[in-house]
């Protein structure tokens, strides 16, 4: 078990190695790599709104009650400012990654697989990794931040909703606030961290992917393990990332 397990990951470290040197190197489809971007930004979208909007209004929701007692409801949009920029959004926005953009790439890619379609692209002397997984790969490593732009505004607003309309806060106040306890490094720090989650959702898919086996029920585990794995790896990644680059801050 301890054996196969080892091996598993050698084996995926070398297809890791494999995509990031065609990365790297003329040419891969920029034609593919827009379509499967657009399509998996298209899909993402809502769903990224719907699920970080309420977030947004619930923090708020939960900070004003504790900063009533203390008399600084003022920071209550630099507390949302934080939690969406530095976890929420990036978090949140890849999990739907993982789920809508990872498990479509598995099952297109184990489809695939199972119907030889990869076997005869080798046969023609064609790269099935420069073809068929680059695109994918750079679709979910480009779509996670740009999803994560989406989230923080959504997260952010969502927080005014409750402040302002339901609680009744002055606009101002919010707007005046919001960054009294946010620091750039919590922007640029959350994108970097919807950058990671998407290389390894892209990594994880593609890879689950492209080496399906045992007909349609491989696809569909395929599929599973793609969302179980990618979610699993980048929520555990996601505190040795904040440790290192917001540890400093908060101390």
């Amino acid at each position: 078990m301890v054996i196969d397990s080892l091996a598993g990951i050698g084996r995926f470290g070398v297809f890791s190695w494999s995509v990031a040197t065609r990365v790297v190197t003329p040419y891969w489809e920029i034609d593919e790599t827009a379509r499967h971007t657009w399509e998996v930004a298209s899909r993402c979208a809502m769903p990224v709104v719907a699920v970080v909007f309420p977030f947004g209004m619930v923090m708020a929701l939960q900070g004003l009650s504790i900063f009533d007692l203390f008399g600084a409801q003022r920071l209550l949009s630099s507390l949302v400012s934080v939690a969406v920029f530095r976890e929420l959004s990036p978090v949140l926005a890849s999990t739907l990654v993982a789920a809508q953009g990872g498990s479509a790439f598995a099952a297109e890619l184990g489809a695939m697989r199972i119907s030889e379609e990869l076997d005869a692209t080798e046969i023609m002397a064609i790269d099935s990794l420069r073809t068929h997984v680059v695109p994918r790969f750079m679709a979910a490593v480009i779509a996670a931040p740009a999803l994560n732009v989406i989230g923080c505004l959504a997260g952010i607003t969502g927080g005014y909703v409750t402040a302002v309309w339901v609680k009744g806060q002055p606009s101002a106040t919010y707007w005046d606030n919001l960054w009294e306890l946010t620091h750039p490094a919590d922007i640029y720090g959350g994108t970097f961290k919807a950058l990671v989650f998407g290389v390894l959702i892209g990594l994880i898919a593609c890879y689950q992917g492209y080496h399906a086996t045992g007909g349609a029920a491989g696809v569909g585990k395929a599929v599973n393990d793609t969302v179980v794995i990618s979610i699993t790896t980048f929520i555990i990644v996601n505190y040795f990332l904040t440790s290192a680059m917001f540890g400093a801050i908060t101390n």
